[in-house]
C-alpha cells in the first residue's frame, strides 16, 4: 500500500511535467541538468512526504527534569510500618516491597536538575562498562563460573544501584536500605565490627544482636557454592569476597539470616556479612541480588514463592507514583506477554532474552534482525534485561540504524545539540505535547510497544529532549530501566520466561 501511494504520487508529479506546455521542448544542456535535478528532488520530496504520512505516531506529553528540592529524603513511613511483632512467618503467599530511585536516598539540595541527570549518566557509563567486563571475563574462562564471587558486578559498587527498598535484617529486625540489582546474585550487608565500612544511612548491622544469625561452616555445601570460598584460621567459618571492576570489594563472613519484607519473614537466607567494604558508596546498607545465579535471592527463596517475581519501575521524576517489587503468584499480571529466557552457557547471572527486531513508526528497521543479537555458544553477544542500567545500549550497527530511522520519522521536530552520550536531541521548548514515531521491540513471542516517554526524555531545564538509546562497541546489548518504566516486568523462573505488562504501576 505504501509503495503504491508513493508510485501514484510520482506518476502524478511526472505527468505534471509532461503536460506543462510552458516548458520548452528544446533545452540547453545546462538547463536540462537543472530540470533533471528539480525532478529528482521532487521524487525525494514525494517519497519523504508519503513515508512521513504513513508512519505511526503517538503523543508525548512534555515534562521537566525533577528539581532536587522535589526529591525529599525518604522516611520509614514511605516503606510501611516497621513493626517486628506484627511480622508473620515465611509463607507461600506473596512478598511485596516499595521501590524508590536512588536520588531520593540523599538528594543534594544544592544540586541542579542537570547535575543530577549528568550524575546518573556517569553512573550509567561505569555500570555498562562493568557489565561488559563481567561477560568478557566469563567468556575468557574455559569453565563457566559456578556463582557470583569476583565475576559479579554490583550496581551499588559502581554507584549505579538505581532502585532500592527497605528490608528488616535479623531478629529482632533492624531495617535498612538495600539496593535491588538484577545484574548481581549475592545478597550482602555491611556488618560490625567494621574493619572498614563506607557511610550508610542507617546504623551498621550488628550480627551479635540477632538471634537468627548463623555463620556458615567452611566445609558446608553452601560455602562450596562460592567461586573462591575462604576459611578462618581454625577453618570453622566460611569467608566470602566479592570484587568489582573498579577495585572496590566486600569481604566478610558468609552466613544465613532472616529477612523481613514488610510483615513477612523469610528465614535462612544466605548472605555476606561484610566487615571490610571499600569503595562502595551510596548510603544503602547492602544489596539484594536478583540475578539468575544459585545464590541470588530469587533462587534461594524461589520455591517458597512459586519461582516468580516482578517489579514495576517509575521514573525518579514521578515521585508521587509507587514502584514496587513482588514475589509470588500474584506478581504475574494477566496482561503480561512473554518471551523465553535465553541461557548463556558461560554466565548464569544475567537475564538474556531474544530480540528479533525493532520498529519505528510501524515499520521494521532494515538491518536489525535476530542474527545480530544472537548469543553464541561462547557466550558472546546477546541481549540482557537490567534494572541497574538506565539507558538502553545497543550494539553499534543496530543503534545507528534505529537512530537514523527515528531521525527520519521525527524530521518535523527541531534538532538540538548533542548531549553527553546522546547524539539525537530536539529543542521542544515552548511546547507541551508533540507527536513522535512509535518504537516497538520485537522479542521472540512478544511485541512490546514503548510509551513515548520511555525513549524521548528531558535532559535539561531548557526544553531539550533526547532519544534515550546509545550505541556500544560491545556485542552485548542491554535493555535499561528507562525503557522498562511503566511496565510490570515479570520474571517467571519456573517457566523460564520474562513478561511485560503495560500499565503495571497503577
Amino acid at each position: 500500500m505504501l509503495g503504491k501511494k508513493i508510485q501514484n504520487r510520482l506518476n502524478s508529479k511526472h505527468n505534471l511535467y509532461l503536460r506543462d506546455t510552458s516548458i520548452p521542448r528544446v533545452f540547453s544542456q545546462s538547463h536540462s541538468v537543472k530540470m533533471e535535478g528539480k525532478f529528482i528532488l521532487s521524487i525525494f520530496l514525494a517519497i519523504s512526504v508519503s513515508f512521513s504520512a504513513a508512519l505511526q505516531h503517538q503523543t508525548l506529553v512534555l515534562t521537566s527534569l525533577p528539581r532536587p528540592q522535589d526529591l525529599s529524603p525518604l522516611t520509614q513511613k514511605d516503606f510501611g510500618l516497621e513493626v517486628e511483632d506484627e511480622a508473620s512467618p515465611e509463607s507461600g503467599n506473596i512478598l511485596s516491597l516499595d521501590l524508590h530511585h536512588v536520588d531520593n536516598l540523599s538528594p543534594a539540595l544544592n544540586a541542579t536538575p542537570e547535575s543530577l541527570f549528568n550524575l546518573r549518566l556517569r553512573r550509567d557509563a561505569v555500570r555498562v562498562k562493568a557489565l561488559q567486563s563481567t561477560v568478557a571475563a566469563a567468556n575468557a574462562s574455559r569453565n563457566p563460573p559456578r556463582d557470583f564471587s569476583s565475576s559479579v558486578i554490583s550496581g551499588l559498587g559502581h554507584g549505579s544501584g538505581e532502585y532500592f527498598t527497605r528490608l528488616g535484617i535479623g531478629t529482632p529486625a533492624k531495617y535498612a536500605y538495600m539496593v535491588l540489582d538484577t545484574g548481581s546474585d549475592v545478597v550482602w550487608i555491611q556488618c560490625s565490627p567494621c574493619k572498614k565500612c563506607y557511610r550508610q544511612a542507617d546504623p551498621v548491622f550488628d550480627p551479635r544482636k540477632s538471634s537468627s544469625f548463623s555463620g556458615v561452616s567452611c566445609g558446608s555445601p553452601l560455602c562450596r557454592r562460592l567461586d573462591s570460598p575462604g576459611c578462618t584460621a581454625n577453618r570453622q567459618k566460611c569467608l566470602y569476597q566479592v570484587s568489582y571492576g573498579d577495585g572496590s570489594f566486600t569481604v566478610g563472613e558468609f552466613s544465613t539470616e532472616t529477612l523481613t519484607f514488610r510483615r513477612t519473614r523469610v528465614k535462612n537466607v544466605a548472605l555476606g556479612c561484610g566487615h571490610d567494604n571499600e569503595g562502595l558508596f551510596v548510603g544503602a546498607a547492602g544489596l539484594l541480588g536478583l540475578g539468575r545465579g544459585k545464590l541470588s535471592f530469587p533462587t534461594q527463596a524461589g520455591r517458597r514463592f512459586g519461582d516468580k517475581f516482578s517489579y514495576c519501575l517509575v521514573d525518579r521524576s514521578a515521585s508521587s507514583k509507587p514502584s514496587y517489587l513482588m514475589f509470588g503468584e500474584s506478581s504475574v499480571s494477566r496482561k503480561a506477554i512473554f518471551t523465553p529466557l535465553v541461557t548463556n552457557p558461560k554466565l548464569d547471572t544475567f537475564y538474556y532474552v531474544g530480540l528479533n527486531g525493532i520498529s519505528v513508526g510501524g515499520f521494521r528497521v532494515p538491518g536489525i534482525t535476530a542474527s545480530i543479537f544472537k548469543l553464541d555458544r561462547s557466550g558472546n553477544g546477546g541481549v540482557i534485561m537490567d534494572s541497574g542500567t538506565s539507558v538502553t545500549r545497543l550494539t553499534r550497527p543496530v543503534y545507528v540504524a534505529l537512530r537514523d530511522a527515528f531521525r527520519s520519522g521525527a524530521s518535523n521536530l527541531k534538532r538540538a545539540s548533542d548531549f553527553s552520550l546522546f547524539d539525537t536531541c530536539f529543542d521542544l521548548s515552548g511546547k507541551t505535547v508533540v507527536k513522535v514515531p512509535t518504537v516497538v521491540f520485537h522479542f521472540t513471542g512478544a511485541e512490546v510497544s514503548l510509551p513515548a516517554s520511555n525513549y524521548l526524555i528531558p535532559v535539561d531545564s531548557e526544553g531539550t529532549f533526547c532519544f534515550a538509546f546509545a550505541g556500544t562497541a560491545s556485542g552485548l546489548s542491554i535493555i535499561g530501566n528507562i525503557q522498562q518504566q511503566g511496565f510490570r516486568v515479570v520474571f517467571d523462573l519456573a517457566s523460564k520466561r520474562v513478561g511485560f505488562a503495560p500499565g503495571g504501576c497503577v
